[in-house]
């Protein structure tokens, strides 16, 4: 069960995976972007990609790293919702999939940006 204080590294750890996804050349379109159930942390545009990126932070890697808990399920659910974005927003760009993690070990931030983390399956 997430405590009031994992919760508020969650927020923060979206603080700084869009100053991350900024620094780099990123434009954020949408934060926390809502389809029924279904959440995306951000949807930015970089070069003529739109790419809907999952923040997973957390503040040990005791459990494994936090890219680790983005499940096959949790990305359905992303995939899902952004092919609503997309077709809501009559946007033909080439979409990408990211996963931002933040790690914060003692003192230290690590932030992790894995592009094309996952794809789409075919059905």
């Amino acid at each position: 069960m997430k405590d009031k204080n994992s919760h508020n590294f969650g927020i923060e750890g979206e603080k700084i995976a869009k100053k991350h996804l900024v620094d780099k050349g990123y434009e954020v379109l949408e934060q926390n972007w809502r389809f029924k159930k279904y959440e995306v942390d951000i949807i930015a545009r970089h070069h003529n990609f739109i790419i809907f990126v999952e923040v997973k932070a957390r503040s040990t890697s005791d459990f494994g790293e936090p890219e680790l808990f983005v499940t096959k399920k949790k990305q359905g659910f992303l995939i899902a919702a952004a092919h609503q974005y997309l077709t809501e927003k009559d946007i033909a760009l080439e979409s990408r999939f990211d996963i931002v993690s933040v790690l914060q070990l003692n003192n230290t931030i690590q932030v992790k940006h894995l592009e094309g983390a996952f794809y789409p399956s075919i059905k």
